[in-house]
């Protein structure tokens, strides 16, 4: 295995990406929603994921920038590409779950929500697991 720092900086955004989300979702959210009322958490929470998401995209997009002109492998490339794509998908659902939010459109607020989760899960198992597979 080639350990220049080009072959090792992909494998640094993925746990970067790990670490990002782990905070975000795994800390910063549940905390505010145990010592605040929804109605405090959620302008807080509405300024923080949209940063959460672009920041991810955009070191996944690094990633796979130095993964295709890197030589780099074919694991970490399919990762870095869904990385991307999901956390743009995320990015982009925003406004729309955000309006059903405030017009209490429940059903398409879960929904909407339920698919941000998943692909950020999904992101998360992804950036954790790949390097295993080089």
């Amino acid at each position: 295995m080639d350990l220049t720092i080009l072959s090792v900086l992909p494998i640094f955004f993925s746990g970067a990406i790990v670490g990002m989300i782990l905070f975000h979702a795994g800390i910063i959210a549940p905390t505010l929603f145990k010592k605040f009322a929804a109605e405090e958490v959620g302008p807080f929470l509405r300024v923080v994921f949209p940063q959460l998401f672009l920041l991810a995209l955009s070191v996944g997009f690094f990633s796979l920038f130095i993964l295709l002109f890197g030589n780099g492998s074919m694991a970490g490339m399919i990762v870095s590409s869904i990385t991307v794509a999901f956390m743009g998908i995320c990015y982009f659902i925003i406004p729309a779950t955000n309006s059903a939010k405030d017009v209490g459109d429940e059903t398409v607020f879960k929904r909407l929500h339920r698919l941000s989760v998943t692909l950020t899960v999904t992101v998360l198992a992804l950036n954790l697991f790949w390097i295993f597979f080089i």
